[in-house]
C-alpha cells in the first residue's frame, strides 16, 4: 500500500530537497509551492497540516519542486509576482520585477510633483513601473520596449491592474523615439556588465532575458543613449530618472552631466545602495537626495 503523505510531511520533505539543491529560502519557497499545487495561500497551508494529499495533488507538487529544484525562477513558476502591492503577470519574456525598483517608482513620482505630465517608460518589460505610475498618479504613460512578447504581457498586467485607458505600449528601439514632451523619462535599463553576466545565479543568467539583463562591457550603454535622448524627448525642466546597479550611481551622474543635464542626484534604497539616479533639463544646480 503507497504511503499517504500529510501536507506537513510534504512541506518538509520539499524544504529539506530545495536546500540540497541550493534554493535561497527554501522554506517559503516549498509553502508557496505547495499553496499553489492546492490552491492555498500560506495561512491555508498552515490550516492544513494534516490534510492528506490525494495522488493528484501529490503529483502536482512534485513537478512544480522539479521545476524549482533545476533553479527556475519561482515568479515564474508561480506565473506572477506582487510590485506596489499590485500583481503582475511573469513569465521568461520579462524581468522579474525587484522591491528595490519600487524605489524607482517613488522617485518617478516626486517628479511628476507639483505639476504632472506624460510620462516614457522606455524598457518597460512586463510593465511594472509604468503601470505603478499610472495607478498611482493618473497619469498618461507610453511604455515603450524592443520585446514584443514583452509588450504582451505588459498590456494584459495593464488590463488587470486597471489602467489599460492610461498605459500606451509600443515596440521601439530608444534610438527610434520621436520627439516629444514628457514631464518624465523613467527607465530600469540593462546594467549588468559583460564580466557579471558571467557569474549571474542559476535562476537569472538561465532563465530571465538577457537583453533585458546585459548593459555592455562596463554595463552603462543605456544610459548613456538615455542621457543623448533625454533633452529630445522631455519638456524643459522635466526629469530623467532611472535605476541604476550597485556601484553604477557616480558613473551614471557623470554621463548625466556631461550630457548636460542639470539639478543631478542619487538616491538609496532602503538597504542603503545608491539605486537610482536622477537629472533634469531644467536649471543648473544640484538637488537633494
Amino acid at each position: 500500500m503507497a504511503k499517504v503523505w500529510s501536507v506537513l510531511e510534504v512541506l518538509r520533505w520539499t524544504t529539506t530537497y530545495l536546500q540540497e539543491k541550493g534554493v535561497d529560502n527554501p522554506r517559503l519557497d516549498a509553502e508557496l509551492l505547495i499553496g499553489a499545487a492546492l490552491d492555498k495561500d500560506r495561512v491555508g497551508v498552515y490550516l492544513a497540516y494534516d490534510q492528506p494529499l490525494q495522488q493528484a495533488e501529490l503529483d502536482t507538487v512534485r513537478a512544480l519542486v522539479k521545476r524549482r529544484a533545476l533553479r527556475e525562477p519561482l515568479q515564474y513558476i508561480l506565473g506572477q509576482v506582487e510590485f506596489w502591492a499590485l500583481p503582475f503577470k511573469v513569465t521568461p519574456a520579462v524581468l522579474i520585477p525587484r522591491a528595490d525598483t519600487e524605489v524607482l517608482v517613488e522617485e518617478g513620482l516626486k517628479a511628476l510633483e507639483p505639476q504632472s505630465g506624460a510620462v516614457l517608460d522606455v524598457g518597460t518589460g512586463s510593465g511594472a513601473v509604468a503601470i505603478a505610475l499610472a495607478h498611482s498618479a493618473k497619469v498618461r504613460v507610453l511604455a515603450v520596449d524592443i520585446s514584443a512578447e514583452a509588450l504582451q504581457i505588459a498590456h494584459i498586467n495593464a488590463q488587470n491592474n486597471g489602467v489599460a485607458e492610461l498605459v500606451t505600449f509600443a515596440q521601439s528601439d530608444l534610438h527610434a523615439l520621436e520627439h516629444g514632451s514628457y514631464r518624465l523619462l523613467v527607465s530600469n535599463p540593462p546594467y549588468i556588465t559583460s564580466a557579471q553576466m558571467q557569474e549571474l545565479m542559476p535562476e537569472v543568467a538561465q532563465h530571465e532575458p538577457a537583453l533585458a539583463l546585459h548593459g555592455g562591457e562596463d554595463g552603462l550603454d543605456a544610459y548613456r543613449s538615455l542621457a543623448r535622448q533625454a533633452p529630445m524627448v522631455l519638456e524643459l525642466g522635466g526629469w530623467l530618472v532611472v535605476e541604476v546597479g550597485q556601484g553604477q550611481a557616480d558613473a551614471v551622474a557623470d554621463i548625466f552631466r556631461a550630457a548636460g543635464l542639470k539639478q543631478c542626484y542619487q538616491r538609496c534604497d532602503y538597504a542603503g545602495i545608491a539605486r537610482v539616479v536622477g537629472a533634469s533639463t531644467g536649471s543648473d544646480g544640484e538637488r537633494d537626495g
